[in-house]
């Protein structure tokens, strides 16, 4: 047992209890430090029509890839704060399912990367090559799709936006928003934490690890990162990163089998929740699944070829 570590006393449930606490305050509030002002951020861009410049400048590559010229706002809006954002931007925008599905996957992997790129540094890898790494993969799984993809003309969801709202409005919106993420944010990260404090209780981290190993060598990544990976791919980078930052700390995954599995992460996280998401839209859950899947392969296996070939492995 390490010197930090409090033994289980007592019923092993009420001791997860306990033990979340200080774990959960911990991770929340660096959270939180994160999300807060990339939040404040994104809204003072959106409302002084800063987005929506810096969109302009894109227009042309997004026609190459078969998506509209204002498919740029939704791209900005998704990278700079996270999937609902970009979800809602292309709600705004007159879409067909086809260019939706093409945005979808865009937005799935290059979304809140202020964020997720913290996140990542913190679990051993680089802030700006995973940046660049999910920005430039957007763009291919865009051109595979748009290769790929049969015909679909039908018209996504369409709400339209409000642009009448004044500043005190947009402010005291995002106010009121950012309450709800506090108790949201505390809420999950406590539960995740309890159930990781439930898992050391009674044993079951290791009989997980190995049911899942195999995969792990199917997908090219370290054996012992099965729990990381399975926590990413369920939960995410943001909300899964307490206990990924937690396994770390504890030893239980080593800072360059992380630094692996991130690489996996940024293509294929959060596969649940996000999947739910866009299907509930509409987009076809079978295209994100498979595309956000094909493209961790290439990329885990594609550096592990490269390093090989270049004497690093």
């Amino acid at each position: 047992m390490k010197e930090n570590e409090q033994p289980i006393t007592g019923n092993k449930i009420i001791w997860s209890l306990r033990q979340a606490i200080p774990g959960t305050w911990k991770s929340a509030s660096w959270l939180l430090k994160l999300m807060i002002p990339i939040s404040l951020a994104v809204v003072l861009l959106q409302y002084f029509g800063i987005l929506e410049w810096l969109a302009g400048y894109l227009n042309p590559v997004f026609n190459f890839m078969g998506l509209p010229g204002e498919a740029a706002i939704v791209f900005v809006s998704g990278a700079m704060a996270g999937t609902y954002s970009g979800v809602a931007a292309m709600m705004a925008i007159p879409m067909t399912l086809r260019q939706a599905t093409i945005m979808g996957i865009m937005v799935l992997i290059c979304h809140a990367l202020p964020m997720e790129c913290s996140i990542n540094r913190k679990t051993g890898s680089s802030f700006w090559k995973m940046g660049l790494i999910r920005i430039v993969m957007a763009f291919v799984s865009a051109l595979y799709l748009n290769l790929l993809l049969p015909g679909m003309d039908e018209a996504y969801v369409y709400l339209g936006a409000d642009t009448d709202s004044t500043f005190g409005e947009v402010m005291a919106q995002w106010g009121w928003s950012q309450i709800k993420t506090v108790l949201m944010v505390f809420g999950i990260i406590y539960s995740l934490m309890f159930i990781q404090r439930l898992i050391e209780a009674y044993g079951w981290l290791k009989p997980m690890s190995r049911f899942f190993a195999p995969l792990m060598t199917v997908m090219g990544l370290p054996r012992e990162s099965s729990y990381m990976w399975l926590v990413g791919n369920v939960l995410g980078i943001s909300y899964g990163s307490a206990v990924m930052v937690d396994l770390e700390s504890k030893g239980l995954i080593t800072r360059k089998d992380a630094n692996d599995v991130n690489y996996h992460l940024i293509m294929n996280h959060s596969m649940l929740e996000d999947t739910i998401v866009m299907a509930v839209t509409g987009i076809s859950a079978l295209w994100i699944i498979s595309t956000r899947l094909l493209f961790a392969f290439v990329l885990v296996w594609g550096r592990r070829g490269y390093k090989k070939v270049m004497g690093r492995e």
